[in-house]
């Protein structure tokens, strides 16, 4: 008797299911792509208690006719891949024909859907149709799962508790809705609306629905192109940065997608802007011949492959950086009547929130707006700013190698020997002294390092460094990195260097020091990257190269310190992210004393 069987359909979908239905997530997701694959308009998400007890996924798509409605639920039946070739092109999102009768082996489902003007209804439990019959269904498709995993209790068990299975289901509607603006999403949990998007095809008004209003007004726009890829989408500003990584948005082809690569590629470009614990808040659509991409490397689909993954990288990195840099990043200071408790967005109606997102103002109405609140660099009043406006208030009018991107500031007081006072005709200025050395001394360090004729110092007494063996030989490997900055170690006995010079660049006093931070850099774990060494230890240098807070400035010597700031690339944070300097302007203060009641 043979001992090797085929399993029967039942079984291997249940087997399948294992990797393709975890959690209701997955349930949602594979529905969700079916009906966007339908080329829906609109779809509709219900659930009943996070969906354990029941998902409900509604579209107005193509539809299908009795057969393929019965034919759908067979193992690798699929509409979207005829042959091999096809596989290479993928430009769908479902592909592999092994979602539905995954589903449908672990739970009870009702399949209603119409092409032509005839309904089709079928219902299976446990992945066994038990009936076949018409529908009143006029068009698209609504599929109903119930009592998920009722037939694998071990799998039922190890669901998450209700708010969880609810947030990943939100999150993936919420990118899903983000993918596809031209779609209208709706998610209902209980009875609650949880997203409602219009689906014209804004992107901006998507972003509102699901952030809200304070960050929509702090997002910037993006496009840029290669010979490989085409990116957009929008960037938040630093000052939104959140501590969780999931609010990266990357879509691939209008797929959601999880790369770690790409998401490092996207967190570097906002090096020094945000803290290192820290993520940005990013929605970027990437668009990409099929043929450049393998998405067939995850059972869930949430992963790709990408070829030519540097020319996107540069790509991202050249877009991301180039807008940051455009922009004036001064976090402008949240203002709150300590009566009536009333915030600086009720300055802003919803209709100009509106003008806004829908980008429907002409020119000539925008030079009527009122004077004072053109002179405000107030993000709540321009979601859209791009250097227009806010350019007239914080540059000046000067030469392209003189040109600042914050206006001149004068100091005129100090608070708790720690934050800085300054004016200038637009309003009133706290700076971090600490924050604003930081940034001066980390951009003088890393151009420093990152010149090829670097200077030195002999010193009149070499310093000696003795370190354990393992340390010692870790160090020679990167002897040489150590040298093209300025630090020439040499051997002198057993796991003992010598330094007979040092970088013109050293803080007086410091020197001992400073070698010995650099060199724990390299001993760091880790695979050891040159160009990341770089900038940690220009970052390391200049924090202990920088007057720290409670020590004493005086007026002179703040008025060079702010000076220099302005002369910096990024003056508006430290190298660690932090903010080096905040705002009030004209405007927030007439506020704040009732001079300006609107």
């Amino acid at each position: 008797m043979n001992t090797i069987k085929v399993m029967d359909e039942i079984l291997a979908n249940k087997i399948a299911a294992g990797e393709v239905v975890e959690r209701c997530l997955n349930v949602v997701k594979e529905l969700v792509e079916n009906s966007i694959d339908a080329k829906s308009t609109e779809i509709k998400i219900t659930l009943i208690d996070s969906g354990t007890k029941k998902i409900v996924v509604s579209d107005n798509g193509i539809g299908m006719n009795k057969e393929d409605a019965l034919l759908a639920f067979s193992r690798h039946a699929t509409s979207k891949l005829k042959n091999l070739d096809d596989l290479f092109n993928i430009s769908s999102l479902g592909f592999r024909g092994e979602a539905l009768p995954s589903i449908a082996s672990v739970s009870i489902i009702n399949l209603k859907t119409s092409k032509d003007g005839k309904g089709t209804s079928v219902t299976l439990n446990g992945g066994i149709v038990e009936d076949i019959s018409s529908s009143d269904l006029s068009c698209g498709t609504t599929i109903e799962v119930k009592d998920l995993f009722y037939n694998t209790p071990v799998r039922l068990k190890y669901l998450k508790n209700l708010y969880t299975e609810l947030a990943l289901i939100v999150e993936y509607v919420n990118k899903m809705a983000l993918s596809y603006p031209n779609i209208k999403f709706v998610l209902i949990n209980n009875n609650k609306v949880l997203l409602n998007t219009s689906g014209d095809g804004n992107l901006l008004k998507v972003i509102y629905a699901v952030y809200g209003v304070d960050v929509t007004k702090k997002m910037i726009e993006i496009n840029g192109e290669n010979d490989d890829y085409i990116i957009s989408g929008y960037i938040g500003y630093p000052e939104i940065a959140k501590t969780s990584r999931n609010v990266i948005t990357t879509l691939v082809n209008g797929r959601v997608i999880k790369n770690s690569d790409l998401n490092r590629c996207i967190i570097d470009c906002y090096h020094t802007y945000i803290p290192k614990d820290k993520f940005p808040l990013v929605v970027l659509n990437i668009d990409v011949d099929p043929i450049l991409i393998d998405i067939n490397i995850h059972p869930q689909k949430m992963d790709i492959k990408f070829s030519k993954f540097d020319s996107l990288q540069q790509l991202v990195n050249k877009v991301i950086t180039t807008k940051l840099k455009e922009i004036l990043l001064v976090p402008h200071a949240n203002i709150r009547d300590l009566n009536t408790i009333y915030e600086v967005e009720d300055s802003m109606s919803i209709s100009n929130f509106n003008y806004q997102i829908e980008d429907n103002v002409s020119k000539e109405e925008e030079k009527n707006i009122d004077t004072k609140e053109e002179l405000v660099f107030d993000f709540d009043n321009d979601s859209k700013i791009t250097g227009t406006k806010s350019e007239e208030v914080f540059t000046e009018e000067k030469s392209n190698e003189n040109s600042y991107r914050i206006k001149e500031m004068i100091p005129v007081g100090i608070v708790h020997k720690t934050y800085i006072i300054a004016e200038n005709s637009s309003g009133m200025y706290i700076i971090d002294q600490h924050a604003a050395a930081e940034r001066i001394n980390y951009e003088k360090v890393l151009n420093s390092l990152l010149k090829d004729d670097y200077k030195i110092i002999d010193l009149l007494v070499p310093l000696k460094f003795e370190y354990s063996k393992d340390e010692f030989i870790k160090i020679k490997e990167h002897l040489d990195i150590l040298k093209n900055i300025g630090i020439s170690l040499e051997e002198f006995g057993d796991n003992t260097f010598i330094v007979r010079s040092h970088p013109t660049w050293f803080f007086e006093g410091y020197e001992r020091e400073a070698i010995e931070k650099i060199i724990a850099i390299t001993l760091e774990k880790g695979e050891f990257e040159k160009e990341k060494f770089i900038y940690k230890t220009a970052s390391t240098m200049a924090c202990k190269m920088s007057i720290k807070a409670n020590d004493y400035l005086n007026l002179e010597t703040a008025k060079i310190l702010l000076d220099n700031l302005r002369k910096c690339d990024n003056p508006f944070t430290c190298p660690h992210g932090r903010p080096t300097i905040i705002t009030y302007s004209n405007y927030d203060l007439e506020r704040l004393f009732k001079r300006a009641m609107n």
